[in-house]
């Protein structure tokens, strides 16, 4: 599969208001503008949040990953009802009193174009309905792509310029990121949105305690030197570091093309030692799992939530944190693990 170009956009859900503001002299304005983000900063240190790289967005160190919300092609046994609506409107609520209030979409996910129904409309109608009863603070981070109905390289370039002319410089879209960028990418990314004043606030790729493939390829490395948040996908591997499958009960559907017995066999070791340590702190190892990711510090894991129950799972990686031995001796035991390709941002 090639590497995707994509765009990650993040706008507040809040409200807001626009107003004609007094000229100040380029003093006074840099004085105001650096106690602002100082009084931001011990705002967001407060309630828990970190800042998108070098951005003014503040996300919840967790957020919630929605690509299985109306989808019918990888997920949900190939259908949408109002049984997996009314899970996914309390995985989403559920997040909210927890205090995560990140989520992912993307135009893409639950496509209408494959007959189902869109991520990004289900989320805004979950922010709008909850909006109604109360006001909350929510950050969504969306995508867009090169489509088919987007022709050649000149295509996607336009809409990327389009959305920072009409989206970002107009405070429409609060943060810009990209998506599966390999270091390469990633450095010019950051280069050339720096030249108009743009901070790459965050680059979205694959990353677990069993897919290390960014600490490998120098992504880790360059998101940590240029000062740009990895948001990490499919931080349990679909599932696989719950501890739900096993040799004899592997995944079904396209998962089972990756995780096979075979590949569970040799997971069995590191779950062993997973659920051992994740018993000495009373957490399960879907929450030492997503704890060993926010460790690794500068990343905020998006793990997938199609139901209230795991959202509350994914709360209980909050709060608490392992020790440096322990963050070692499991990534010791994920290096014996070979067998997961997945070459999208190697490309």
């Amino acid at each position: 599969m090639a590497a995707a170009a994509m765009a990650l956009q993040v706008v507040a859900a809040g409200g807001g208001c626009c107003c004609q503001r007094p000229v100040l002299g380029p003093d006074r304005r840099r004085r105001l503008v650096a106690a602002a983000r100082a009084a931001a900063a011990a705002k967001v240190s407060e309630e828990g949040k970190v800042r998108l790289g070098g951005s003014d967005v503040a996300v919840s160190k967790l957020g919630i990953g929605a690509w299985s919300w109306g989808d019918t092609t990888y997920w949900n046994d190939s259908e949408w009802d109002d049984r997996r609506l009314q899970e996914a409107k309390a995985a989403f609520d559920t997040s909210i009193d927890n205090g995560m209030t990140f989520f992912d979409t993307a135009e893409v996910y639950g496509t209408a174009l494959m007959g189902a129904v869109n991520s990004e409309s289900l989320l805004g109608g979950f922010i709008k309905e909850r909006r109604e009863k109360e006001q909350i603070d929510v950050a969504v981070a969306t995508k867009f792509a090169a489509l088919p109905w987007r022709f050649g390289r000149g295509s996607v370039l336009s809409a990327l310029k389009k959305s920072l002319d009409h989206a970002y410089e107009q405070g429409l879209v609060k943060a810009v990121g990209v998506s599966n960028y390999n270091e390469k990418r990633l450095r010019d990314a950051y280069a050339r949105l720096k030249k108009r004043g743009v901070p790459l606030a965050a680059n979205q790729v694959n990353y677990s305690l069993i897919y290390r493939t960014p600490e490998l390829n120098g992504v880790k490395a360059a998101c940590d030197e240029l000062g740009i948040t990895l948001i990490a996908y499919s931080p349990i591997a679909q599932g696989v570091l719950s501890g739900k499958y096993t040799p004899e009960k592997p995944p079904t559907g396209p998962r089972a093309n990756t995780y096979t017995p075979e590949f569970l066999t040799k997971l069995q070791p590191l779950m062993n030692r997973i659920k051992e340590i994740g018993e000495s702190y009373g957490k399960n190892p879907t929450q030492v799992s997503l704890n060993w990711l926010t460790c690794q510090g500068n990343v905020v894991p998006i793990p997938g939530a199609k139901n209230a129950g795991q959202a509350q799972e994914f709360a209980g990686a909050l709060g608490w944190s392992l020790t440096g031995d322990e963050v070692e001796e499991l990534r010791s035991l994920a290096r014996e693990i070979k067998g997961i390709k997945m070459p999208i941002e190697e490309s």
